[in-house]
């Protein structure tokens, strides 16, 4: 009896305790879960993932992120990845409902032999927790918040299905390098798509999620590939691969890579510039964690090309007429304690020092040689012919003798840019070089789509992110002038008109200096054709087709061009007084070249959002027929061309004609060596402080300006011709290398008449210097006609069917082109 009450009241104390742990647990479940975040917004979680932009070709430009993310539907990550993360993480994952009550049981008998043997503890979070605590929680470490995390581990799997757990977490997880994301942290540790991956590689992947930095594959390499084999081991004890697999797998090294360089667009000014519009039509949040797929119209080839031949042109400008300004740094090659690798090594990397430059220190000199030490230990030679260019500038124009002995230049000690006279052959000796101070900007343009092909804003980018292209606003001094012919051709001149050529002076009112604009040689050469101002880059001339003709439709036409919207419509405009970019340039040569019609300038082809849908698209154009899959005979669609005329398509072409003489036989006569049909025109402002080529072949627009950030004098005999023609000449002799020479393209209503270049008269037999001139039919040159001459006088005004205006005048300071 006794035996059995007893049993009855511990049968009633089990109860008691029974029911005070469910009170308890329901008390806990209250007070923990009353708070808890809305696990509902996973439905519609977007996680921040990374911008990436493309080049014209496919080849990657740039990432813009905060967090490194690709995101993959669950359906497009391959079951080897998914399969090593469940053996890794939660092997149970598809059987429990939040909480795996074998793993827990498993992880408590884990750490108790962990605590005998003073090991730190294992967790035995699901998936799902680790889902809930990702998203919602953060990384609290404790009692509530592991409550809080099983609690939202029970809700979440009631309310998504263990696919849509799964995806979020593999696209979530941190996995180290600033990976989020298997898709990310396939491409940072390993260059490869998901499906590319190999099993000992998906293996690695799901090693990482406990301590990423732990596991890093270079930094902690024994470590990193024991965390590897152990989950190659869970996956063969759990029956998801073979011991043969395994073995395998085990065997092979853990091999981390990075992208090949052939796989990488380099192009630091196209990709900010595109950066800037990003940002400006996604706004920050849009740029940085949108998930945006940018297709740019960049071509790495050209843009490599420019940004090389940009370097050359400024390098050979500085060695030419910039003078040597000495060393980048000095040390002590005797210091205690620190050899002279060391402190060289502390001062590096220098902006500016691009490949093949070196930085080295000069170890001992004589009057013949250099010898130079570099970070590496290893040592080269500078001869005295690597160094004879370094002269000292003493002034604007005025430069110290040339060194006679490498002694004169540089001592022990400096620190020095060099390049290898052979690149080949670096033990044939270096050549001193130094970062230039001038600064420049080249753009490449398709003139009919507008697509910029090439975009460089300076010397280097890591020096200074000012984009000379697009930002600098400068005067374009006389690459200006072709807009004041356009204009004359369209109000009753010809490529043959006669404009005098003869000293002009204007009275600017009280208190100012007569102005009196000169040619660049100070010469007067007389009646001279409209072709021939053009060619020679005629000031005076300018000036009094400007004045004939009226400042008003010149400030037209630089607005229609998109050149300078709000020009004053003063007689120093004419000569490119006014300030522009290399961009609106460039576009408005583009606009010569395509027969008149007018571009909008892109850097950017198509934008895709994170799902792949097209958001942005610079070719608007309807095309029904682009979209077929397949040819079965079907007629070539026919594309639509909504582009605005801004000129004529026959005064287009006629400065076109007359931009070619440039390159034939005027300022920029050295391009004609290339053989190719090529345009353009030279451009320096007063002193010499600017300097342009803009050019073009029949399919490509190519605007060069090279000029200090600050405007200064470059040297009196520094031009448009010496400093910017032969970089545009370098770079369209490898562009067009290997094309058909394509001539530029004559559209209707253009006659082409064999005429004198000089005198712009009908030619004879047995005349020489013959050109075919384009003109207006009924406006050709006659038989036995004498052509009348602009001198500047009202009658001659009067005389000249459609001229007429009025024209301003401005202060000599600031006026523009000289040639």
């Amino acid at each position: 009896m006794r035996l059995l009450s007893r049993f009855f009241f511990l049968l009633f104390l089990a109860v008691l305790a029974l029911i005070g742990a469910a009170a308890a647990g329901l008390a806990g479940l209250w007070y923990y879960g009353r708070d808890l975040p809305d696990y509902q917004q996973l439905a519609n979680y977007e996680p921040p993932v990374t911008t990436r932009v493309h080049a014209g070709d496919g080849r990657l430009i740039a990432e813009f992120a905060r967090e490194r993310r690709l995101f993959v539907p669950i359906e497009a990550i391959p079951k080897p990845v998914i399969q090593a993360f469940l053996s890794a993480e939660d092997k149970n994952f598809y059987e429990h409902s939040g909480i795996d009550p074998i793993g827990v049981l498993r992880a408590l008998v884990q750490n108790v032999a962990n605590l005998a043997q003073s090991r730190r503890p294992v967790g035995a979070s699901t998936i799902t927790q680790q889902v809930a605590k990702n998203f919602l929680l953060g990384n609290e470490v404790s009692l509530g918040r592991k409550a809080k995390e099983a609690i939202l581990a029970f809700r979440i799997e009631k309310a998504f299905s263990k696919d849509k757990i799964l995806e979020l977490y593999l696209n979530e997880i941190y996995l180290g390098s600033g990976a989020y994301g298997v898709a990310a942290a396939a491409l940072v540790y390993f260059d490869k798509s998901l499906y590319d991956l190999t099993l000992p590689e998906a293996a690695y992947l799901a090693a990482l999620p406990k301590a990423p930095s732990n596991y890093h594959p270079v930094r902690h390499y024994e470590r990193a590939k024991a965390r590897r084999d152990w989950v190659i081991e869970r996956l063969q004890e759990d029956g998801v691969i073979t011991v043969e697999q395994a073995r395998g797998a085990i065997a092979t090294p853990l091999v981390a890579l990075t992208r090949p360089e052939s796989e990488l667009a380099r192009a630091d000014w196209f990709a900010e510039e595109v950066r800037r519009e990003l940002a400006q039509k996604f706004g920050e949040k849009g740029l940085y964690e949108g998930g945006l797929s940018v297709r740019t119209t960049m071509d790495p080839k050209l843009q490599a090309l420019g940004e090389r031949v940009l370097r050359d042109g400024l390098q050979a400008y500085d060695r030419r007429a910039g003078g040597w300004r000495g060393p980048l740094a000095r040390i002590a090659l005797t210091m205690p304690g620190q050899d002279w690798r060391t402190q060289l090594n502390a001062i590096l990397p220098i902006p500016g020092i691009l490949p093949p430059w070196r930085v080295g220190t000069v170890l001992k000199i004589d009057s013949n040689s250099a010898e130079i030490g570099f970070s590496d230990g290893s040592k080269g030679t500078l001869p005295y012919a690597g160094l004879r260019w370094a002269r000292k500038k003493l002034g604007p124009d005025h430069f110290g003798p040339v060194p006679r002995s490498v002694s004169e230049v540089i001592a022990a000690g400096d620190v020095i840019a060099v390049e290898p006279i052979d690149p080949a052959k670096p033990q044939d000796g270096y050549a001193l070089r130094q970062i230039p101070e001038i600064g420049g900007g080249l753009m490449a343009m398709d003139p009919h789509t507008g697509r910029v092909l090439a975009l460089v804003g300076g010397f280097d980018f890591k020096l200074s992110q000012f984009n000379r292209a697009t930002q600098a606003q400068r005067q374009p001094g006389s690459s200006f002038k072709p807009f004041v012919y356009a204009a004359a051709l369209d109000n009753g001149f010809t490529p043959s008109s006669l404009v005098l050529d003869a000293p002009f002076v204007l009275d600017q009112g009280p208190g100012l200096p007569l102005w009196k604009p000169g040619n660049y040689s100070d010469q007067f050469y007389g009646p001279s054709t409209l072709r021939v101002g053009v060619e020679k880059s005629r000031n005076l001339m300018t000036v009094r087709l400007a004045q004939a003709i009226g400042m008003e439709k010149v400030v037209d036409y630089a607005k229609r061009f998109g050149v300078i919207d709000n020009m004053p419509p003063v007689l120093s405009m004419s000569l490119g007084a006014g300030e522009t970019t290399l961009m609106k340039m460039t576009t408005a040569y583009a606009e010569f070249v395509n027969g008149g019609r007018k571009i909008q300038p892109t850097l950017i082809d198509r934008i895709q959002n994170r799902n792949g849908t097209t958001i942005y698209r610079h070719d608007t154009r309807p095309c029904g027929g682009c979209l077929d899959a397949s040819w079965s005979g079907q007629a070539e669609p026919l594309l639509p061309d909504p582009r605005p005329q801004v000129i004529d398509a026959v005064t287009a072409y006629q400065i076109t004609s007359m931009l070619e003489g440039v390159v034939q036989r005027g300022t920029g006569i050295r391009i004609r060596e290339l053989g190719k049909p090529l345009a353009g025109k030279t451009g320096t402002t007063n002193d010499s402080m600017d300097t342009w080529f803009m050019g073009f072949s029949p399919d490509l627009a190519v605007g060069v300006f090279i000029g200090y950030d600050t405007p200064k004098d470059m040297g009196k005999r520094e031009t448009g011709s010496s400093v910017s023609v032969p970089v545009f000449k370098a770079f369209m002799a490898e562009a067009l290398q290997g094309k058909p020479a394509i001539q530029f393209r004559v559209p209707p209503g253009v006659r082409l008449v064999r005429v004198q270049a000089e005198t712009g008269e009908l030619a004879r037999p047995g005349d020489r210097n013959v050109i075919l001139e384009a003109f207006r039919p009924g406006t050709e040159p006659q038989a036995g006609e004498r052509s009348r001459v602009l001198d500047g006088s009202m009658d001659e005004h009067d005389s000249i069917s459609g001229v007429g205006g009025s024209a301003g005048a401005a202060p000599i300071s600031g006026t523009g082109g000289l040639y």
